[in-house]
């Protein structure tokens, strides 16, 4: 276990605020935060704490092969875990020969990733691992995060996506100016009381979300997903968001009629806008949506024998 404590007495950083944060083992710890507060947040651990930070900066030999990074590394940590089972485990026995320089942004990553997991260093901090890297490389970082955790080393892993905070943390956080506050999962059976009692019929045609002093209107099938934020329910419509004056519970069940489901605590989707179930590992799943940006919203592990019964797959 470890215990990060920033208060007014150490830090001189306007935006970042203060608090206290422990850190767990056995757990992966997500703090969701913009660059901004992630940039003077891991200033002060590192200026403070001494830690060390893994966001892909530090030097790897771009003339030299895959292979013989790894080696050289492997050596350099003296690490205890064979050179081929790590080879296996970052996905890169298939370019061992090649040139770093010649290899992808996805290959390189998961060589940081290699390099990262043979340092054994802790705890360990990742900034923004999974961002711009393909599927295989996400999966690849979160079978690595299994293995840290079954060696009881912390975990943080800072992010700007609210779907990678829920997708890489056991325990996730949102950090803003206003301090540190761990992001709220709807409990499903918190208001069935209440949505028991509403009646079965359904005249909603659309769907009402504030934008600065106006209430606009939308027809259900414009929205991509619905997220809870802060106990409230917020549309997604390709990059832009809309809040409402509602939860995601009670938007779940007027919205059931109109092919939405409830894919994750957090999360209802459009069932007409899901382009791809994506499996990360053998309990981790997301869903990516058919919209500008591709986005990809968590399925809970729970739902997805459901899911693909609604898919009939």
């Amino acid at each position: 276990m470890v215990y990060f404590k920033i208060d007014n007495d150490h830090s001189t950083s306007e935006l970042l605020p203060s608090f206290s944060l422990t850190v767990e083992e056995t757990s992966t710890t997500s703090l969701y935060c913009d660059a901004d507060i992630q940039g003077e947040l891991l200033n002060f651990l590192q200026k403070h704490n001494h830690i060390r930070v893994f966001d892909q900066k530090d030097g790897l030999y771009q003339r030299l092969t895959v292979e013989d990074n790894i080696a050289f590394f492997h050596k350099w940590f003296r690490c205890s875990v064979p050179l081929p089972e790590i080879l296996v485990l970052f996905e890169l026995h298939t370019c061992v020969k090649t040139p770093l320089h010649k290899c992808s942004v996805s290959e390189v990553r998961r060589v940081h990733f290699a390099k990262y997991f043979m340092s054994g260093s802790s705890p360990m901090i990742f900034r923004e691992p999974i961002y711009h890297i393909d599927i295989r490389s996400i999966n690849t970082f979160i079978k690595m995060l299994q293995k840290i955790k079954e060696s009881h080393i912390p975990v943080i892993v800072l992010v700007s996506n609210m779907e990678h905070a829920l997708l890489l943390g056991d325990v996730a956080y949102k950090l803003q100016n206003k301090g540190l506050q761990q992001i709220e999962v709807e409990d499903q059976d918190s208001d069935t009381s209440s949505i028991e009692s509403e009646s079965t019929s359904i005249n909603l045609l659309k769907i009402p979300a504030k934008v600065d002093d106006k209430i606009i209107l939308f027809d259900p099938p414009e929205i991509d997903y619905i997220e809870s934020q802060d106990g409230k329910a917020v549309i997604f419509i390709n990059e832009t968001s809309y809040t409402m004056d509602s939860t995601l519970t009670k938007m779940e069940k007027k919205l059931e009629l109109y092919g939405f489901y409830r894919c994750h605590r957090s999360y209802i989707v459009n069932l007409q806008k899901v382009r791809e179930i994506i499996t990360w590992s053998k309990n981790t799943y997301s869903l990516r949506i058919d919209n500008n940006v591709q986005s990809t919203i968590p399925l809970s592990r729970t739902k997805i024998q459901d899911i693909q019964e609604k898919f009939t797959l």
